[in-house]
């Protein structure tokens, strides 16, 4: 079948075999299907869709594309984590070592943010010294040593995800649910990890805006494991409010580092441990989630989690004596409190608009190429719920840019909606979509 048959057999809503979608990829991939072409298949699939076996043919193709990571020399279950992304999402950072303290290996690999704040590579970056790129040799090596490593993606991992998103982002068919879950899955699987669990964020500050829509995405996903014998999970959780308080990468390592010393945002802490729960049962560490989350929050509390923490950033050369020395990470040279001028109580904080004041400040991305400011952001010193006086800190910004910042504090002020009773704090576990379904919590 020619190429150009597979374009039309998808035009006209008809379903693909995986020859046909690896013929496909294969050819896009060696460079002998043009753009344009490629464009016309993904808006036949954004207005058609995939059934289930389409999308994980489509995943299984884009993982072969190019690398895989080879993790059987590393003892034990390996499980993967993956976020959908948020406003204040640090969890990676705390995971990563709360998780291996646990005795679970941590294989990540983890790419650059591009919106509200940098990713969980841009983070790292705040750290001196660390080094972010590791050979396969080295990923190896630190976790049969240390327990965990983190790298970031390469060129070589499913390449034909990495052309195909591209294309998408200029052709507006970014919002496809087989899409986005076929390439999110493509490259947890190239990372050779034995299991899967994939946090969902629902809401404001999600791309994911309704229970709905993440639902969809989140079932496809967790179908796509199960056709490809990958072992998925995946939690739902809120992102209608910022999850810590902490919105901006030199802010997050830090305050990661809090909530490693068994304190920090109680949000941030609560869903790390529920996420860390069900990494342990996945690896078959434990029998339960109560019994996971028990071990996980001892770990917090008794410093494992924080040596942990400080022999992983030493393994990738970096400077562990930022734990007890934040001024070490990136300083803003303007630090402005924002204060609220009525009494009320916080009815919602619109993640969206925060995250959006941490991007003008200079934290996030609007296009792959820019550089980010490691020390801006903002601090939110508010929470859903919370009774607040005339006069209160509501935010702290950081900036070293003058100019943006009554910019900013103009959209933090109208990011917070007050009320004249207290209503009760954000619901933060929506549910679960595993094998048996979706069970709302």
């Amino acid at each position: 079948m020619r190429l150009l048959d597979i374009i039309t057999k998808k035009r006209d809503g008809k379903t693909l075999d995986a020859s046909e979608i690896n013929a496909l990829v294969q050819a896009y991939t060696m460079n002998n299907l043009p753009d344009y072409q490629m464009a016309a298949w993904l808006m036949a699939v954004y207005l058609n869709g995939m059934i289930y076996q389409e999308t994980a043919a489509l995943t299984l193709a884009m993982a072969e594309s190019g690398d895989k990571m080879d993790l059987s020399s590393v003892p034990g279950i390996k499980v993967d984590k993956h976020s959908t992304g948020g406003v204040a999402d640090t969890t990676t950072l705390v995971l990563g070592p709360l998780v291996a303290a646990a005795g679970i290996p941590v294989a990540k690999m983890s790419g650059r943010g591009l919106g509200f704040t940098g990713g969980t590579i841009d983070k790292l970056e705040a750290i001196p010294g660390f080094k972010i790129a590791l050979t396969q040799a080295n990923f190896i090596e630190n976790i049969k040593k240390h327990g965990m490593a983190l790298t970031s993606q390469n060129s070589m991992i499913a390449p034909a995800d990495g052309k195909m998103y591209a294309l998408r982002d200029v052709t507006a068919t970014v919002e496809s649910i087989p899409l986005i879950a076929s390439s999110i899955m493509s490259k947890k699987i190239a990372a050779g990890a034995d299991k899967i669990l994939l946090d969902v964020k629902v809401g404001s500050g999600a791309f994911m805006k309704d229970i709905k829509s993440a639902v969809e995405l989140a079932s496809t996903m967790v179908e796509i494991g199960r056709l490809v014998e990958r072992d998925t999970i995946a939690i739902l959780t809120n992102m209608d409010e910022p999850l810590g308080d902490a919105i901006g990468n030199s802010l997050e390592v830090q305050e990661a580092i809090d909530v490693l010393k068994g304190g920090g945002p109680g949000n941030l802490r609560h869903v790390c441990l529920v996420l860390g729960s069900y990494m342990l049962k996945l690896a078959g560490h434990t029998e339960s989630l109560d019994e996971g989350y028990q071990i996980l929050r001892d770990l917090l509390e008794n410093g494992s989690a924080l040596e942990k923490f400080k022999e992983f950033i030493i393994a990738q050369g970096g400077n562990p004596a930022i734990v007890e020395n934040n001024n070490l990470l990136p300083q803003a040279k303007y630090k402005i409190t924002v204060k609220s001028n009525i009494d009320g109580y916080i009815e919602k904080i619109d993640a969206a608009k925060i995250g959006y004041v941490a991007m003008i400040l200079g934290a996030g991305r609007e296009f792959k190429e820019q550089e980010i400011d490691l020390a801006a952001g903002m601090v939110l010193k508010c929470r859903v719920g919370d009774k607040i006086e005339c006069g209160q800190q509501l935010a702290i910004i950081h900036a070293n840019d003058q100019d943006k910042i009554s910019v900013a504090i103009k959209i933090i002020q109208e990011a917070l909606t007050f009320c004249s009773q207290q209503i009760q704090p954000t619901k933060l576990i929506l549910g679960i979509v595993d094998k048996n379904g979706y069970k709302s919590f």
